[in-house]
């Protein structure tokens, strides 16, 4: 594997698995996305591997089959082409959003001679729990199948591996327009029985026309950059757990953010802010069925939080809440990059920020909300404005999660604003527990305050936190929230200092003393949107174009680019980057006037 850009993610909308272009499965967590996986070469070469590749030497070229996140690869060879096609099974019969939620829970790998006979090399190398069960493996008639561990495999390979115990491999020859088909089924637990046999082949169509059914009902868009909003909206439903309809923030855990340093973290949970910013980006590409799916798992995973000091912003993907970090010190890290977490801290912190990213998605639904509207949710949404009119200038983490000691961030003051300002627009449906005088009160004396406290004149920007000059991206997403206008001559002077200092290029860094960080892709398609508001369509292109740049061969996207090297960084695919791309797009679209679905 060359690099986090070299990665491929398949999905069934349940859990994700991750191919590199040489045709090794490097990463499957097994049973949900932020379960135990079955195959970590990702983070060590010794936790795990399932590879199909080409035994003579060949070029390599990919793509997700049109309309799916079904992955082909063709190895050409002297002798003809080993074709390669790759997914995660759908149910059968499953088609638009029953993707996902009975999924069979295997990876269907099917390898194909086109123009000459062909060989390829097949080993299977399970090594559950990320890496720590090495199970043993026996041979049933035209399987491989494991012996221990808190789950088992099971390989229909027909006979064509030979078995070692730990490991199985072997050479299959195929002959011109020979397809055979690989299944790896999983089952929980230590003594269970083999799952009933999946016909590989007939799977798989029914696998890309179960994607290809979803996409035919979400591809509405019509603005700049179609058929980049069409393939983000297609990455993030394939990070969607379709059983509770949330959006994890990406797939892998433990990339990092550097290479060789210790900023390795799980993204594969759901934040309250990753979903309304995809429930905001689903309604920009006319996915308004997806938008309320996700705001009503926000509204189920959060209505529960009754502390009176903060509404927790991260959940398990079945809601849960404790996700203490550990780390895994028996694993190397990728490319030496140590420690190895799972878990997140983050769900103690405080971010003040989420309290308007729920409202702002709660009032951007427009008349579909109100099939949500349950008492529960109407006091839910009160709970948050009352929160944010007490909290505003309360010290919290951002929304870059810092450990070093809360402060007064500036974005987070103003998703306060957001909160009171869309909770008094939403007043009207909320029922008598709603106080919209109130609210608006207290949101006009917040504009006030966070717009004097947060411009540095010394900085000529509007900085990351009240009262003080470090800058920080965040600040980027003050137009797209409505907080300032793109076209205020402060805000204008902001994105001038924040592209000097952070960024020239366009990819920008986060925060300024993150010198070693990589670029932000999220932010960089901010900055896109900030010129296009401001009426610079030209600028925002270029700089739209740049972050589009950094996606891989098949289109996605890393969480962060190193901009010297063009090195994609952090755990991938994030959710955040896609979202930031039709936001962007979304922006352009409204300033040129163009016609959308």
């Amino acid at each position: 594997m060359d690099g986090i850009a070299d990665l491929a993610m398949l999905s069934d909308c349940r859990t994700a698995a991750l191919v590199d272009r040489g045709g090794t499965v490097v990463w499957w967590p097994s049973s949900r996305f932020d379960g135990p996986s079955v195959f970590t070469s990702l983070l060590d070469p010794d936790a795990g591997h399932f590879t199909i590749a080409p035994a003579a030497p060949a070029q390599t070229t990919r793509s997700y089959l049109d309309g799916t996140l079904v992955l082909r690869t063709e190895h050409v060879t002297g002798a003809g082409t080993l074709r390669v096609t790759d997914a995660l099974a759908a149910a059968a019969g499953a088609r638009g959003h029953e993707l996902g939620r009975q999924s069979p829970g295997a990876l269907v790998r099917v390898v194909e001679a086109v123009g000459g006979d062909v060989e390829a090399d097949v080993e299977l190398v399970p090594r559950p729990e990320y890496g720590l069960v090495v199970p043993r493996l026996e041979r049933t008639a035209g399987q491989v199948v494991s012996l221990g561990g808190p789950e088992r495999i099971f390989l229909t390979d027909g006979g064509a591996l030979d078995v070692d115990q730990a490991s199985a491999r072997g050479r299959v020859r195929l002959a011109d327009g020979e397809r055979r088909a690989f299944v790896l089924q999983r089952a929980p637990g230590l003594t269970a029985d083999a799952p009933p046999p999946l016909d590989g082949l007939a799977t798989l169509e029914d696998t890309i026309e179960a994607w290809r059914s979803w996409t035919a009902a979400h591809e509405g868009f019509r603005g700049p950059y179609a058929d980049d909003v069409h393939r983000a909206a297609l990455v993030i439903q394939g990070l969607t757990y379709q059983p509770s309809g949330t959006v994890v923030a990406a797939a892998t855990a433990g990339l990092p953010e550097v290479l060789g340093g210790e900023e390795n973290w799980d993204y594969r949970y759901a934040w309250l802010r990753d979903a309304s910013l995809v429930a905001r980006a689903m309604l920009a590409a006319t996915c308004a069925d997806e938008a309320c799916r996700y705001f009503a798992w926000i509204a189920r995973a959060a209505v529960s939080c009754r502390d009176e000091t903060h509404v927790q912003i991260v959940y398990g993907v079945e809601g849960e809440r404790q996700l203490d970090e550990r780390e895994l010190d028996h694993l190397d890290g990728f490319a030496g990059s140590r420690p190895v977490r799972l878990g997140n801290g983050a769900w103690n912190q405080r971010q003040h920020d989420v309290l308007g990213e729920v409202l702002d998605v709660a009032l951007a639904l427009g008349d579909d909300l109100d099939a949500l509207l349950d008492a529960s949710t109407c006091e839910f949404l009160c709970e948050l404005a009352d929160r944010a009119a007490r909290q505003w200038d309360e010290p919290d983490a951002g929304m870059w999660e810092t450990r070093d000691g809360d402060q007064v961030h500036t974005y987070s003051a103003a998703m306060c604003l957001v909160a009171l300002d869309r909770a008094v627009q939403l007043a009207p449906r909320l029922g008598d527990r709603a106080d919209a005088e109130g609210w608006a009160q207290e949101r006009d004396r917040i504009r006030a305050a966070v717009l004097d406290r947060a411009w540095n004149p010394d900085r000529q920007a509007f900085c990351g936190v009240l009262d003080g000059d470090g800058l920080d991206v965040a600040v980027l997403r003050l137009p797209i929230v409505g907080f300032v206008e793109a076209g205020d001559d402060r805000m204008r002077a902001t994105v001038a200092t924040i592209r000097e200092v952070l960024g020239p290029d366009g990819l920008v860094r986060r925060l300024e003393e993150r010198e070693a960080e990589g670029a932000f892709l999220p932010a960089v398609f901010w900055l896109a949107a900030c010129h296009a508001l401001a009426g610079e369509a030209g600028e925002a292109r270029a700089v739209l174009d740049r972050g589009l740049g950094c996606a891989n061969d098949l289109g996605l996207l890393p969480e962060m680019s190193d901009p010297r090297t063009g090195a994609a960084l952090g755990n991938v695919p994030q959710a955040l980057s896609h979202v930031g791309l039709v936001t962007a797009a979304r922006c352009l679209a409204e300033v040129e006037g163009t016609v959308r679905a």
